[in-house]
């Protein structure tokens, strides 16, 4: 046993202390991975020669020619806060999980993931632009709906997407809040427990993922938040006293095995959905 928390402790060393970006990189490369696998080979084509056009973003510390490059693009870039600073607010859009569904809050003038998300598949589908502009709303289209499929980005309890919580994950020792244990451990156990989660899905099961509309997919995560997330980290209904100050909230080892297949879901659809978002604006562009 305790050479299993050592291990667990030095894998989780790599989160703790290390400033939260949504999913981190493994979970956002698995939706690149999954995406990629299920794109049109007409998709795959146009997408090869967009990444042609990669110098003239002038990321060179930001690597951008595939895409699992442009999962994780829109994080890298967003640490040259003198250049890319005001991208932050596009990363998630903070519901207030005990008040009603409302898709036009927390997006002052276009600022938060789900309006992002939707300008630039206009952006990728405009033929009339040049390959760079299209490849940059690329990378954006691949990241953000990877960042608003994370609940806790979707949903929050005016704690920052549950960065102000600390938090315990299971019986590993550390200092981490709720929003890490999301991005990383959880979705990273998530997706580990189904190896072949990237691959080529049917037909049928594609088109329930393409059903609804972006803040229909946005509401599946913020119901997340609001139903599961919450409730179980702080061990009572969501809209009751929050946690007090001080106060941890602790994921036990049997939370973790329950919540795992939610988040790797959360994962799968993400991965689908910009399948299915690149392939509508590449085919939206070639009419």
């Amino acid at each position: 046993m305790k050479i299993i928390v050592a291990s667990l402790t030095l894998i989780l060393s790599s989160f703790i202390g290390q400033p939260a970006l949504a999913w981190g990189e493994y979970a956002h490369q698995m939706t690149a991975d999954i995406a990629q696998a299920n794109i049109s080979p007409n998709s795959k084509r146009i997408i090869k020669k967009l990444f042609a056009s990669e110098k003239l973003l002038g990321t060179p510390k930001c690597a951008l020619k595939n895409l699992r490059h442009a999962s994780i693009w829109a994080d890298c870039v967003r640490r040259d806060r003198l250049r890319w600073g005001y991208t932050a607010p596009w990363h998630y859009q903070g519901h207030d999980v005990c008040r009603p569904w409302d898709p036009d809050t927390a997006c002052a003038n276009g600022n938060c993931v789900s309006a992002q998300i939707t300008r630039n598949a206009k952006l990728l589908a405009d033929k009339s632009l040049p390959d760079h502009v299209r490849l940059e709303a690329l990378a954006w289209l691949v990241h953000f709906t990877g960042d608003m499929h994370m609940p806790l980005h979707s949903g929050s309890r005016d704690d920052l997407g549950g960065n102000r919580i600390a938090a315990a994950y299971g019986i590993v020792k550390g200092r981490m809040n709720l929003h890490w244990l999301w991005d990383g451990p959880l979705a990273e156990r998530a997706i580990s427990e189904e190896p072949n989660i990237a691959r080529k899905y049917s037909a049928v099961y594609r088109s329930q993922m393409a059903e609804g509309s972006v803040a229909d997919w946005q509401l599946e995560a913020f119901t997340i938040s609001r139903d599961i997330v919450y409730p179980t980290a702080q061990e009572r209904e969501t809209c009751l006293a929050p946690l007090a100050e001080g106060e941890r909230a602790i994921i036990d080892n049997q939370e973790i095995v329950d919540l795992a297949p939610i988040a790797r879901d959360q994962v799968r659809k993400a991965g689908l959905r910009i399948a299915i978002l690149i392939d509508q604006a590449l085919n939206i562009s070639q009419k």
